[in-house]
C-alpha cells in the first residue's frame, strides 16, 4: 500500500522502538522521511534496516536533542530543507524514569518534563511554519496510557504525557481552520526501548502487585521484563493511517493502542 507517495515527514525518536517502526512503515508506504534522534548509532541502525527494505533512498537521518532549543531550531530547519517542506510531524522521542514520588529530585522531574513535554513543544513550534504552508498537514504527538491510567512510580512521566495530550487538543483547535490536524497516540504495553529500560529504573522495593492490571488482554508472543507486550508495528500502522488521507477527519483526540490493557 502506497498511501504516502511524495509525502514529506519528520519522525523524532526514529533511532529505536516505536519511532523506528514508524519511520520504516512510512517509508514502506512511499513517504520521504527525515528520522531524528539523539542517538546517531540508533539512527544508523534504522537506516540499515531501511536499506534492507529498499527504501533508504528516501530516508535521511538527523541527530537532534529535542530538549535543547538551539538543536531543535537547527534540526527542524535542516529537515525542512532536506524534504523541501513538511507535510507531517511525528513526535515519538521521549524518555522515562521511575522513582518513588517523594524521592524524586527536582532535577529528575525537570529532565523528564524538559525532554517529553518541552521537547514536543519545541519541535512543534519550529515545524509549524512549514506545516502551515500546506492546505492539509498533520501532527502526531506521543502521549501514553499513563496520562489517564495509574502507572506506579511514574508521576513525572505521567504528568509530561498528560501535558502532551492537552497541548495536542490546543493545537487541533487553534489550527484546524488552517487545515492542520493534531492527534495524540497513547501506546501502552508496547515493546520499545523505554519498556526495555523501565525495570532498571524501578525502585528496589517496588511493589509488583501494583502492576497486576498492566497487561494486555490480546494474545502476544512478545515480552519485556516478563510482561506481555505488543509489537511497535501496531502503533506504526495507526500513525501511517493518521498522516494519510484515511485519517483526514480525525483531530483533537487520543487513540489508545494497548491491546486492551485498560479495557
Amino acid at each position: 500500500m502506497h498511501r504516502l507517495d511524495g509525502h514529506r515527514t519528520l519522525v523524532t525518536g526514529a533511532g529505536s522502538g516505536i519511532g523506528r517502526a514508524t519511520a520504516l512503515r512510512l517509508l514502506d508506504e512511499g513517504a520521504k522521511v527525515v528520522g531524528a534522534d539523539v542517538s546517531a548509532d540508533g539512527l544508523a541502525s534504522t537506516a540499515e534496516q531501511a536499506g534492507e527494505r529498499g527504501t533508504a533512498d528516501r530516508f535521511t537521518t538527523l541527530t537532534i536533542d529535542i530538549g535543547n532549543e538551539e538543536s531543535v531550531r537547527e534540526g527542524i530547519g535542516s529537515a525542512t530543507d532536506t524534504l523541501g517542506g513538511l507535510d507531517s510531524l511525528v513526535n515519538a522521542a521521549g524518555m522515562l524514569r521511575a522513582s518513588h514520588t517523594e524521592q524524586t529530585t527536582l532535577e529528575q522531574w525537570n529532565q523528564i518534563i524538559t525532554v517529553n513535554l518541552t521537547g514536543t513543544f519545541l519541535v512543534v513550534r519550529e515545524a509549524l511554519p512549514a506545516l502551515l504552508a500546506n492546505p492539509r498537514s498533520t501532527i502526531v504527538n506521543f502521549s501514553s496510557t499513563s496520562a489517564a491510567f495509574a502507572h506506579p512510580y511514574m508521576a513525572a512521566y505521567a504528568a509530561s504525557k498528560g501535558g502532551i495530550q492537552s497541548f495536542t487538543h490546543s493545537l487541533a483547535l487553534e489550527f484546524g481552520g488552517k487545515g492542520l490536524r493534531a492527534v495524540s497516540v497513547a501506546p501502552g504495553s508496547i515493546k520499545s526501548g523505554i519498556t526495555e529500560a523501565t525495570g532498571g529504573y524501578l525502585p528496589a522495593d517496588t511493589d509488583w502487585s501494583l502492576f497486576a492490571k498492566l497487561s494486555p488482554v490480546l494474545p502476544t508472543d512478545l515480552t519485556s521484563g516478563g510482561a506481555g507486550m505488543g509489537d511497535p508495528d501496531a502503533v506504526a500502522g495507526v500513525i501511517a493511517m493518521l498522516v494519510s488521507e484515511d485519517g483526514s477527519f480525525i483531530t483533537g483526540t487520543e487513540i489508545r493502542i494497548d491491546g486492551g490493557t485498560h479495557a
